[in-house]
């Protein structure tokens, strides 16, 4: 059996991902949970797995260092990596929305955009027709109103509940997300009986939910 090495991202995904794995019936040690690690190996089911931050999972993967990763629609569509979606894993339910202050009015110039997703927003504005500067910014993306940096942000929205404690509302739905698996393209050549089979336990499982 072809050991399968598979790019996680830290954090909430990486809890909701854990579980989804142990109820298709992959043996996790308890630990899993709780590393520090940065590599963990689970000999019993021929697995590596390798914790990243959440953007960095679709590099991994299209460089072929992990054959199979978790990662969120809305780093995919800002990455635009060389991988293959194999599968809607339908945890970690938000949305890509355009927000503002709730007294925000249309600018006669280009308005400012900050978001960390610049391509998406890029994307998103021209299909409206709308011309924008948009600012790159790496966290913190709702200071950007209230300091004047920027008239609206392009952000993740899960329940509403960070805009609504920073004045903001949202302004504009973009696309909803949820995390999916990818699969680098080689490895799905050479491995692809492996693969297909923790896709068959995982679909059938994301089907019960």
């Amino acid at each position: 059996m072809s050991q399968v090495t598979i790019a996680m991202p830290k954090g909430r995904i990486f809890e909701e991902a854990a579980e989804l794995l142990r109820k298709a019936g992959f043996q996790l040690p308890p630990e899993f949970d709780d590393s520090r690690k940065l590599i963990i190996d689970v000999p019993e089911e021929n697995m590596r797995f390798i914790l990243a931050k959440p953007m960095d999972v679709t590099t991994y993967v299209e460089h072929g260092v992990a054959d199979l990763g978790i990662a969120g629609k809305d780093v995919l569509l800002e990455e635009e990596r060389d991988v293959y979606e194999l599968l809607d894993l339908k945890i970690s339910k938000c949305h890509l929305a355009v927000a503002g202050l709730p007294d925000t009015v249309p600018s006669d110039v280009a308005p400012k955009i900050a978001t960390k997703y610049p391509n998406v927003a890029s994307t998103y504005f021209r299909e409206q027709g709308e011309q924008v500067e948009i600012i790159n910014l790496n966290g913190s993306i709702e200071l950007a109103p209230m300091i004047g940096l920027a008239e609206r942000i392009v952000d993740i929205v899960s329940t509403g509940r960070t805009l609504k404690e920073n004045g903001l509302v949202e302004l504009e739905h973009i696309t909803d997300i949820t995390s999916r698996l990818i699969v680098n393209p080689v490895s799905y050549r050479l491995k692809d009986e492996r693969i297909d089979e923790i896709v068959q336990r995982l679909t059938a499982v994301v089907e019960e939910v």
